[in-house]
This record gives C-alpha cells, structure tokens and sequence, in this order.
C-alpha cells in the first residue's frame, strides 16, 4: 500500500532532516591531547629514603610506590615518575630539578635529573 504524504508534511519531514545534519556537523570534534612522561634518572649521589619521600611530597605517592620508583631507577637506570599532560609534565620534571640534595649522602649536593618524553 502506497503512502500519501502532503507537500506541507514533506517540507517538514526534510526541514528537520536538515537540522539534524546541521546540529551533527556544529559539534566540535574532539582531539587527543598529547601525553607526556617525567622521568627520574639514576645516579649515586642519592639514597632510597630521598627517592621514596620525594616521590610522596611532588607527587603523592606512597611510600610502597616510591620503593617501587626508587628500584626502578636503581634497576635499569631510570623510571616514569608520572604520565600526563605537557605542562603538567614540566612541572613536575622542574620540581624534581630543585628538589635539592640528599641529606642523608654527604656527596649528595643537588637535586636528581629528570626529563620529560612524548609518550609514543
């Protein structure tokens, strides 16, 4: 059986068709921001309890994350502090730059090393 459709009925049915499309093409479309890792590196100048309560003051991670951080970067050399956002990461890698030195290691005079990478 055949539909019957009035040009009024019509004009309506396309009229909000139209809309539709045109409310789908306004929506901004969404971008992913990039990611960023801050990353501590190794040296001898520093001990594990410097590592484990630094980890918890710029970061506020706990002590068993610390650990984990601290043999981490006593292990291979390095370790991801933190992934997040660029500015964010800058942050983080400048507070770990002027942390200071270790005052439990006499030759421990100034802060860690720390860098930021794109996360790939």
């Amino acid at each position: 059986m055949t539909e019957f459709r009035s040009k009024s009925e019509s004009r309506l049915e396309v009229e909000q068709e139209s809309q539709q499309g045109t409310q789908q093409e306004r929506r901004p479309a969404l971008r992913k921001v990039p990611r960023y890792k801050v990353i501590l590196w190794d040296d001898n100048d520093h001990s594990f309890d410097y590592v484990i309560g630094m980890m918890r003051v710029l970061f506020g991670h706990p002590s068993v994350k610390g650990r984990q951080i601290a043999d981490e970067v006593d292990s291979t050399g390095r370790a991801i502090c933190l992934t997040t956002t660029l500015e964010h990461a800058e942050l983080k890698r400048d507070q770990i730059l002027s942390y200071g030195g270790d005052p439990r290691a006499s030759s421990s005079g100034r802060s860690m090393k720390a860098s930021i990478e794109p996360v790939e």
